[in-house]
């Protein structure tokens, strides 16, 4: 996709996520929070700054999986999936992290 099909099908994944939780357009970091309560499976509650960080970091390691840059190691004894990094991520300008971030969630929440 050119970066203005990225930012069309972003903004279209906004507007989807928006209607569901009072109309406000999540940001990149929102999203990245939204996937990591997904992907640790065990419903929305109340999380620690500590804990929004790690389901941040868990949904990035879910998201650059999809390029094969991370591996699911499994879970620990509280149910929190760790990733390993399997082959350096490319040194990407911060237009070009933006535009993968945002190909990589239109593709995972379109894939839901």
């Amino acid at each position: 996709m050119t970066p203005a099909e990225i930012n069309i099908k972003f903004a279209q994944l906004q507007e989807r996520i928006a209607r569901d939780f009072d109309n406000e357009k999540p940001d990149l970091k929102v999203l990245l929070f939204l996937i990591g309560v997904q992907e640790l499976g065990q419903g929305p509650r109340k999380f620690s700054k500590r804990q929004k960080e790690e389901l941040m970091h868990i949904a990035n390691c879910r998201l650059f999986s999809e390029l094969g840059f991370y591996e699911l190691e499994g879970l620990d004894q509280d149910g929190w999936p760790h990733w390993k990094l399997v082959k350096p991520i490319p040194a990407y300008t911060l237009l070009e992290q933006e535009m993968v971030l945002k190909s990589l969630m239109v593709t995972y929440f379109d894939n839901l």
